[in-house]
């Protein structure tokens, strides 16, 4: 790779004026100066073709020790040397040279090169210092390079430090600009993407030198990646010439730039937040201790580094190497030992200097046990402030190299459930099983024994394999039987995940209803709630019942340990109940208990109980706010995006992520019954009632078989009746909709009754069905307003429409238009629109304005008018900011707004003044 024309061009012109003036009688001294590899030789060579008669010389560290050994290569050999003893009077030896030289200028002007004079001998340079002050009356040019990077070690003086100004012309090389750079990498690679070639000018670090040596290695096209790794260079020339840079740097230089490649290894990864500009520790300093160096020539060394490009400040001010290449080929040949001890001592001068944890452990991550007591205190924290912040691989990193400890049984065991349940939370980690049996074989204490055998059950539930997770928590009831609080715990767990398989959950429940019959004062008060729920789901218990008695338990005083299962178990039972601000309370209770660094069976149950709270609210914008989680198999979280998808107009993009299921292949569990009820809602919206009912009946088959009779678990009875209806079997839809209203009756809420109503009344019909219908609407709005008060009123205005009541069929249509507006339910809305066109209606329209507001768009609304940053809004409502930033912006579009200021006004206008109807409903004439 050529120097740049700039370079050339500009040294050209300094060295033609000066030979110039030598032609004329007028010598003087052109001092090339620049660091290692800015091309002063090849300068200097191209200096030496302007036609003039030449002499070179160039020096090397080895002629140190002989004198005259430069001046030797420029005049000899002659004659004259033969006379004159280079071993005596260095004045004379001088005088000797000098008319030698004056004889070869006196035949025709001269041209001296010294390459590198800064490695001259002393005798030759002080004759180039005297012969520099003698030449300016001589048709002689003298250039010389010098070498002027900052060093750790101080330089000598250079050779015009003694000389006149005016005697000598010096022109600095500078490094290569960005642009110079990439127009060499373009040069040599004009078919190079942008990023490759970023990549090459990062790693050169405007070193004309090394960028050529790198570009060399790379020549023959084999790297579609610029690498981070010398190895992977053949020849090799890019690490000889980084090499050659240290060499010429001096001993000094050189042990603090390994040293600091050294360091640079443990600043891979970004700090975690909060510890940004928190280092406490004075890199300078810390590179000066640990390479015997003076800190204020290792604070200037850095400085004219980072001029030079080579090295680069990170975001928390630390001076680091220009590409990872780079640095490695800085620290080849350095021996892992020293690597090590390095890193040892920078994590112990960082400690010891308040640096945080995590800054701290990286460090660590690079060696091995240091057996020393601070060592996995730091490991620790550095992992729980990785996983607050939600760097579960990080925190995994920090966990597995404390195991490399000296660690006693029981703080093993501790470490391995940690590890183990961190490491089931990484996609594609296989290590979590055998982590979490591990643990479970030490004989740790017996609480210890338990956590282990919770978290390996909660995993081996978590791969489908429930049946395997009771028998590892069963096995543990004879050895824990002096520990019955231990053994309640386990119990406890087996119902929980228990629920994953309908054999094991029938196992589960028997063993439990046989162990209250027989000593019910030995089960807990989460035992208990077990057993309310599984009441509840069997179809036995009414909903104010049920919460009387999980009031009541909630009463009690709880052990710690269960106190999450009961949490979690009352929490489900209070969604079915429509109480669902108690319902998020006692989540927000559970989920506050939990340890996210301990797999533990209610976490899941709380995350989708929490879920399953947002879609009773209808509130699709934050069911839709994140994508489901990549699974082979369908969850919760997959039924309620394709509901949400279906309800908000977007069927096709419910139908393709339900394609993306195989449910042939799917194990039993609950949550594909509820997946097979989304796709049947699915199918039934895309006019496909024979394949949505084979949906439903199916989900009802396997619900049954789990003794889940009761609607408020999956009203499958009426999903299934609407579809007979579509396909004109009405006997088999009064028969499902009147078992599902006498099931509803027992449990008793607004939401489950009215909905059995409603189709029970459509499948009726007539008189009869009106009345139902209309039942169905007046419970409805006693309970939570939503989409099946939507329903209600849909059904009902169609009945009406039907029994020749037009009028009053649009009124109850109009406001189903509307609630459905305000809900986002754009299915719902499209149907009683359609339904307002066949009952004579001209046109039908969206409202807009306040009142079109769902419950969960106007409280977001109302917090932002406050003043409420998103964040805020996002944190005191435990969402995602995401959602709420959806929420505002449906907010601002139905409100007719642009602007956060203007919130305040829009709220507090009446429904009437802030409503606008583009294209009100009218009658028909």
């Amino acid at each position: 790779m050529a120097r740049p024309a700039c370079a050339l061009r500009e040294a050209a012109r300094l060295l033609a004026t000066a030979t110039e003036r030598a032609r004329a009688g007028a010598g003087r001294l052109v001092l090339l100066r620049g660091a290692t590899g800015t091309g002063r030789t090849t300068v200097l060579e191209a200096a030496a073709e302007d036609g003039m008669r030449v002499l070179r010389a160039r020096c090397y560290v080895g002629d140190a020790a002989v004198p005259f050994a430069a001046i030797l290569q420029l005049l000899g050999p002659l004659a004259v040397f033969a006379d004159l003893p280079l071993d005596g009077d260095e004045r004379v030896i001088g005088a000797g040279l000098w008319r030698t030289l004056r004889s070869y200028a006196e035949e025709s002007p001269l041209l001296i090169t010294v390459d590198d004079v800064h490695l001259a001998d002393p005798a030759s340079r002080r004759w180039l210092v005297e012969t520099v002050r003698l030449i300016d009356r001589l048709p002689i040019v003298l250039v010389a390079t010098e070498r002027s990077q900052y060093d750790v070690d101080p330089p000598a003086p250079g050779l015009a430090h003694s000389l006149s100004p005016a005697l000598v012309t010096t022109h600095t090389l500078t490094p290569l600009s960005d642009d110079s750079a990439v127009a060499a990498v373009r040069s040599a690679f004009p078919d190079a993407d942008n990023s490759w070639i970023a990549d090459c000018v990062r790693a050169g670090a405007g070193n004309p030198l090394l960028l050529r040596a790198l570009l060399d290695d790379l020549s023959d096209g084999s790297h579609p990646v610029v690498p981070d790794t010398s190895a992977a260079l053949y020849p090799g020339a890019f690490p000889a010439a980084v090499q050659w840079w240290l060499d010429c740097a001096g001993p000094g230089t050189a042990e603090v730039a390994r040293t600091l490649a050294i360091l640079d290894e443990g600043w891979n990864h970004k700090p975690a937040p909060g510890t940004e500009g928190h280092s406490a520790v004075h890199i300078p300093s810390l590179l000066a201790e640990l390479s015997d160096a003076d800190p204020a020539r290792v604070t200037g060394w850095i400085t004219a580094m980072t001029c030079l490009g080579l090295l680069r400040t990170d975001d928390m001010g630390r001076a680091r190497y220009a590409h990872p290449l780079l640095r490695d080929a800085v620290l080849t040949g350095v021996p892992a030992a020293r690597r090590r001890a390095a890193h040892r001592t920078t994590a112990e001068m960082m400690l010891h200097h308040g640096a945080s944890s995590d800054l701290v452990a990286r460090q660590l991550l690079l060696i091995d046990a240091v057996n020393a007591p601070w060592a996995l205190p730091v490991l620790q924290d550095a992992a729980s402030l990785a996983l607050h912040e939600g760097q579960i691989e990080d925190a995994v990193a920090f966990l597995r190299r404390a195991l490399n400890e000296p660690l006693s049984d029981e703080v093993r065991q501790r470490l391995l459930t940690e590890l183990g349940s961190l490491e089931y939370a990484v996609p594609g980690s296989s290590a979590a099983i055998l982590r979490l049996t591990e643990a479970l074989r030490l004989p740790g204490p017996p609480q210890e024994r338990v956590r282990a055998a919770v978290a390996l059950g909660t995993a081996l539930t978590g791969r489908g394999r429930t049946r395997a997770a009771v028998e590892v928590l069963r096995s543990l009831y004879d050895g824990l039987a002096d520990r019955p609080d231990l053994v309640r715990i386990l119990r406890q767990a087996c119902l929980q995940l228990s629920d994953k398989d309908q054999a094991v959950r029938q196992e589960a429940y028997e063993r439990l209803a046989d162990v209250a019959e027989h000593s019910p004062v030995s089960i807990s008060a989460a035992g208990h709630a077990f057993l309310v729920k599984y009441s509840v789901t069997a179809g036995l218990r009414s909903a104010k019942d049920a919460m009387l008695r999980l009031r009541g338990l909630l009463a009690e005083p709880t052990d710690p340990l269960s106190e999450p299962y009961l949490l979690g178990t009352a929490a489900v039972v209070a969604l079915w109940a429509d109480e669902l601000d108690e319902a998020e309370l006692l989540v927000e209770r559970g989920l506050a208990g939990q340890r996210p660094d301990v797999l533990h069976p209610m976490h899941e149950a709380l995350l989708n109980t929490r879920m399953d709270i947002v879609a009773a609210r209808a509130d699709y914008a934050t069911l839709l706010a994140d994508p489901p989680p990549v699974s082979a198999t369908p969850t919760n979280a997959h039924a309620h995006a394709v509901t949400a998808l279906v309800e908000t107009g977007r069927a096709l993009e419910a139908e393709h992520l339900s394609d993306t299921f195989d449910l042939r292949t799917a194990p039993e569990s609950w949550e594909l019954n509820r997946f097979l009820y989304a796709r049947g809602r699915l199918r039934a919206a895309n006019g496909d009632p024979a394949g949505a009912l084979h949906d439903f009946l199916e989900c009802g088959r396997r619900e049954s078989a789990r003794e889940a009779f009761s609607p408020v678990v999956t009203p499958w009875r009426t999903a299934a009746a609407e579809c007979h209806l579509a396909l004109g079997v009405s006997r088999d839809a009064l028969a499902l909709a009147a078992e599902e209203l006498r099931l509803a009756r027992v449990w008793n809420t607004p939401r489950t009754v009215g909905r059995a109503l409603r189709v029970l009344g459509t499948a009726t019909g007539g008189r009869r069905g009106l009345e139902l219908g209309q039942e169905a609407v007046r419970l409805l709005r006693d309970g939570p307003a939503g989409p099946e008060l939507v329903a209600a009123l849909l059904a009902l205005g169609r009945q009406l429409t039907a029994s020749g009541e037009s009028s009053r069929a649009r009124d109850i249509l109009r406001e189903a238009a509307v609630l459905a507006e305000r809900h986002g339910a754009v299915r719902l809305r499209d149907l009683a629109e359609e339904a307002l066109r066949v009952g004579g209606a001209r046109r039908a329209a969206t409202r807009t304005g306040a009142a079109a507001l769902t419950d969960s768009e106007r409280r977001i609304a109302e917090l932002a008018a406050e003043g409420r940053t998103n964040t805020e809004i996002a944190d005191l409502l435990h969402l995602a900011r995401r959602t709420v930033e959806t929420h505002l912006t449906h907010s601002y579009r139905k409100l007719g707004i642009r602007r956060r200021g203007a919130l305040s006004a829009a709220l507090s206008g009446s429904d009437t003044a802030g409503t606008s109807q583009v294209g009100d409903l009218e009658d028909a004439r």
